[in-house]
């Protein structure tokens, strides 16, 4: 039966009768809505249509029917919805409109009249002052007005009738050759043509959201306008010129239309352009998806427009508000980033872009790749998984959130970095990978195996295998070495062993850096060939290319470089002797000095014009200068003391040492953007344990040119973390970081993987509860599709309440209120699952038959009623209802305060006044099908009650009994029948007395 009421949505618009009085009517006089008489409907301040005579109401969508506004009604404007003359509503009515108060002092009634009988219609009145206009239209077919006709009036199209006003003489005498040429064609020099836009909509979209005083000129642009044209089925509309309308208060904005926002047309509005006297529709907003075509990686010059839309705040000096969207999506109307033009650029433009914080895992064709994917997120996050942990237990208010923390010490952290490297080197294995990436790749497989050589420790020696060092370290390593596997390490010697393995670690990532320098050098430049190879003291080269020229002598100083104190010192003072002696140098190659200077350890004299990389610059230092046994410490804060007084080169990043040149040219060294290897050593030579460079240790800058990567640093903090190496709780932007890089792809399990991971902060103690909320909450739909994703996020501790309340909000809002409900259960939100149940779920139950449906949610609730604000007038009433029906059908009553019928009458009547309170408490929140299920139980009550009336009892008692069923909120039909029945035992009553 409720399926046949018609249908309004529409705040501003009513009917007459309204709805409920519909549905009112339908019960007591079943078939009323098919012959509803004078039907009315009608919009608040614009006017109404009554449909005269009997109308059928019945299957309306009054909203998609019928549109009023202040000049013109609009009935079934979709002409396929259109039923026959006579039938729905293309019938005889009487139009009201209230006109614009300007509009109506400018009309006549013989006017109006005249128009109005030229359609075929009667006029009826017109008031001025109050701008109401009535006329009677015989249907709403089509009308129109041909060419030789007055085209200023009026027309009824499609049930639509439409009042033009004249075009005003001030506004024709405007100049129109600014905008059209003698075809009416529009100039290039339009400001809303040269932005690509239709005049006409601009104009007419200026005018609905900016009203204008009556005295304001319209010079202000694009005066005239195009003559508008429409198409029918039967023939061409007239062709008219709206004027400006006086607008005093501010109107509606536009219903915005996602269909409408054409992202590959230059020309597309933001906002679906309809005629300004077409009434606008209040509707739920249901937001819409930007096309974006490509990302913008916010370090490079690339970008991305989505539609130049003109923006109507500029025409009246307003603002347009953007703002961040989800997953990196930035929209915004200044320059868009990365660009490089000075030109200034249109506040009209509106820019869409992307930032791509899943630069990480796209190819050269900026394609994201899913094997990318999975090697830099998934696996090493799988394998931070299987490393040891503690766990901690924190209460959450009356939650408890396990948090996990790493736990590794200095004798497993050469097999953790080993699997790490495992894993970079299947990444460099993928196929059409960037060169930027692979470059910064190796360099994340050097910084393990630095982690690696400078933070583990080994037990014995047959745990350490012998590098190709300098012959001293070489034969210390190899005595160790033969002296048995199972023979420890003397600690002495572990500083000289850990020294060796960096000497051959740095000399491994300078050399193609060498081969590179050396690759532009000419034969004749041997000398110069030579000092670069020692640079990166590959010692037996530079012996075998001295050898290869001659130059035995030479040969034989190059093989001792590097070696004992005795001989540099010795080379140095056979230099200082030359030249305290006056020796002539014009007769020696100026390198072969330079050679000499180096060897005896004065690498600043030897490399004063000569430019190399500060790896080099570090390794010359502990090579040629240092002595041999000097540990790391001291190497590394030579090195840094070095740097601090500008003698020696700045440790810049990778990307930049070795990247392209346009980043060596905008790196500044107020910047501080040093190598995360230079932090290392750092960190290694640091006693104090004072770290004041942490933050800019673990920056992103350190390792990559992405300032949003942080997938690769965040395990290496981790790691050092764990072994001691430090410990800070001020690096939460590693987490935020890389949770943001997840949740961009859809890794929520991962994410939230990671806050677990977060230090507990007394000044922040609700941060980790926080963070995981929101993610459940604002991507719950990316997780809970996932069902392996979902049992990840349970089984590391999430509370399940969470994931409960995070889905019943999304199910609740997009409109499944079954999902909804059963989740608010599970999160224990008894009120609002309460509210869900009475007001949508329950009748909806009861109506189809499904009650024991109905009886299992309640009573699941049932338990916690005293949470539940109106349990008993909500779902109570109908375990009420349950029990009191299955009492009432028992033949033995199981209740023996209902055996007579006093009893019964009593306890139905408490229900009856239960049903008519909950009536009144939940008022509109229940829609007109609970209303009938509440019918229904207390129809099916009162005829259990009257059918269980016995001759033992008294006609008094009889008689109260329908006193309870006049009380029950059932159709007038059925009451009409107890009433019936009443009079015919109250006859029988006084027949008795009289008798």
């Amino acid at each position: 039966m409720t399926n046949s009421f018609p249908t309004l949505r529409s705040p501003d618009y009513y009917t007459e009768p309204g709805l409920d009085q519909l549905a009112a009517n339908e019960l007591i006089d079943p078939g009323y809505t098919a012959r509803v008489p004078d039907f009315t409907i009608g919009r608040y301040g614009c006017g109404c249509i009554k449909f005269i005579g009997n109308t059928d109401v019945r299957l309306l969508d009054i909203d998609r029917i019928v549109n009023i506004s202040g000049n013109e009604v609009v009935v079934y404007e979709d002409e396929s919805l259109k039923p026959p003359v006579g039938e729905g509503l293309n019938k005889p009515a009487e139009v009201t409109l209230i006109l614009d108060s300007m509009f109506a002092k400018q009309q006549s009634e013989d006017k109006l009249r005249k128009c109005v009988e030229n359609q075929g219609a009667e006029f009826v009145s017109f008031n001025r002052k109050s701008g109401e206009w009535k006329f009677v239209v015989p249907h709403f077919s089509r009308f129109g007005l041909s060419d030789d006709e007055d085209e200023d009036d009026m027309v009824i199209d499609d049930a639509a009738v439409v009042v033009h006003n004249r075009v005003q003489d001030e506004v024709s005498n405007i100049d129109e050759d600014v905008l059209m040429d003698s075809n009416g064609s529009v100039l290039s020099h339009s400001l809303p043509q040269h932005l690509g836009l239709d005049p006409l909509k601009v104009r007419e979209m200026r005018m609905l959201m900016f009203p204008v005083d009556e005295e304001e000129d319209v010079e202000d642009f694009d005066d005239s306008l195009h003559q508008r044209k429409s198409t029918g089925k039967e023939h061409v509309k007239t062709i008219y010129r709206p004027s400006l309308p006086a607008r005093r208060q501010p109107v509606a904005l536009l219903e915005y239309k996602s269909g409408s926002f054409d992202s590959n047309s230059p020309n597309g509005m933001l906002m679906a352009q309809q005629n300004r006297d077409m009434p606008l529709k209040v509707i739920k907003p249901e937001g819409f998806k930007l096309d974006l075509k490509r990302e913008t990686p916010v370090t490079q010059s690339h970008t991305s427009h989505s539609c130049n839309i003109v923006d109507a705040g500029m025409f009246m000096g307003r603002s347009f508000g953007v703002g961040w969207g989800p997953n990196g999506v930035i929209v915004h109307c200044g320059t868009p980033v990365g660009h490089k033009d000075g030109q200034q650029m249109l506040s009209s433009v509106i820019n869409v872009e992307k930032v791509a914080i899943d630069k990480v895992v796209r190819d050269e064709n900026n394609k994201v790749s899913k094997e990318l994917v999975d090697l830099v997120f998934d696996a090493p996050l799988s394998l931070h998984q299987e490393i040891n942990h503690e766990m901690r237990d924190f209460e959450f208010g009356s939650y408890e959130l396990r948090l996990q923390k790493v736990v590794a010490d200095r004798l497993t952290v050469s097999e953790i970095c080993r699997s790490y490297i495992d894993i970079i080197e299947k990444q460099l294995e993928v196929p059409e990978l960037p060169s930027s990436t692979r470059l910064v790749l190796m360099h994340q497989v050097m910084t393990w195996e630095l982690i690696k050589v400078l933070f583990s420790e080994r037990e014995n020696s047959g745990q350490s295998k012998p590098v190709i060092i300098d012959d001293d370290e070489e034969d210390m390593m190899q005595d160790t070495k033969e002296g048995g596997q199972s023979q420890e390490v003397d600690q002495e010697a572990l500083p000289l062993i850990r020294r060796a393995e960096f000497s051959a670690l740095l000399q491994e990532s300078v050399c193609h850096r060498v081969q590179d320098d050396v690759s532009s050098l000419n034969d004749s430049d041997y000398l110069r060939h030579i000092l670069l190879l020692l640079t990166g003291r590959q010692l037996d080269a530079a012996v075998e290319l001295a050898s290869s020229k001659g130059d035995i002598r030479l040969s034989c100083l190059l093989s001792q470089a590097g070696g004992s104190m005795v001989n540099r010192s010795d080379i140095a003072r056979q230099l200082d002797i030359w030249k305290n002696n006056g020796l002539d140098f014009n007769f020696i190659e100026n390198d072969r000095i330079r050679l000499y200077e180096f060897i005896a350890g004065n690498i600043h004299s030897a490399l004063h014009d000569i430019k190399i990389d500060w790896k080099r610059f570090l390794g010359s230092l502990m090579w040629y200068k240092l002595q041999p046994t000097s540990h790391l410490p001291l190497i590394f804060k030579t090195y840094h003391h070095l740097l601090e007084n500008g003698k020696a080169p700045y440790p810049l990043p990778i990307y930049i040492d070795e990247g392209p040149i346009e980043e060596s040219m905008n790196w500044n060294t107020t910047m501080e953007r040093f190598d995360l290897s230079y932090y290392l050593m750092l960190l290694h030579a640091s006693e104090n344990k004072d770290f004041g460079f942490l933050k800019t240790m673990f920056s992103a800058f350190s390792s990559t040119p992405d300032p949003l990567d942080y997938h690769m640093i965040w395990h290496q903090r981790g790691i050092l973390e764990a072994i001691g190496a430090f410990n800070s709780n001020d690096l939460n932007v590693l987490d935020v970081g890389l949770i943001s890089q997840l949740l961009c792809l859809g890794k929520c399990h991962w994410a939230i993987y990671v806050v677990l991971h977060m230090p507990h902060r007394d000044d922040y103690p609700y941060l980790q509860p926080k963070l995981i909320r929101e993610i459940l909450f604002q991507y719950c739909e990316s997780w809970s599709s996932q069902e392996s994703q979902r049992q990840f996020i349970e089984d590391l501790g999430v509370p399940p309440a969470w994931m409960h309340e995070a889905m019943a909000v999304y199910f609740n809002y997009h409109g499944d209120l079954t999902k909804a409900l059963e989740h608010f259960i599970g999160c224990e939100n008894w009120q609002k699952a309460h509210s869900i149940f009475v007001t949508s779920i329950a009748h909806s139950l009861f109506l189809s038959g499904n009650h024991s449906e109905i009886w299992k949610v309640a009573s699941a609730m049932e338990e916690y009623k005293s949470e539940i604000e109106n349990w008993d007038l909500g779902a109570g009433i109908y375990i009420s209802f349950f029990q009191l029906r299955s009492s009432l059908e028992e033949d033995n009553n199981t209740m023996s305060e209902l055996d007579s019928l006093e009893n019964k009458n009593t306890a139905c009547m408490d229900f009856l006044s239960h049903l008519n309170e909950s009536l009144a408490v939940w008022g509109n929140r229940l829609p007109i099908d609970a209303r009938v299920a509440y019918a229904k139980m207390a129809e099916e009550i009162s005829d259990l009650l009257l059918y269980d009336t016995s001759e033992s009892s008294t006609r008094e008692t009889q008689l109260s009994c329908f006193n309870a069923v006049f009380s029950a909120p059932i159709p007038g039909d059925v009451q009409s029948n107890h009433m019936q029945d009443a009079v015919a035992l109250f006859t029988t009553y006084l027949s008795e007395m009289a008798a």
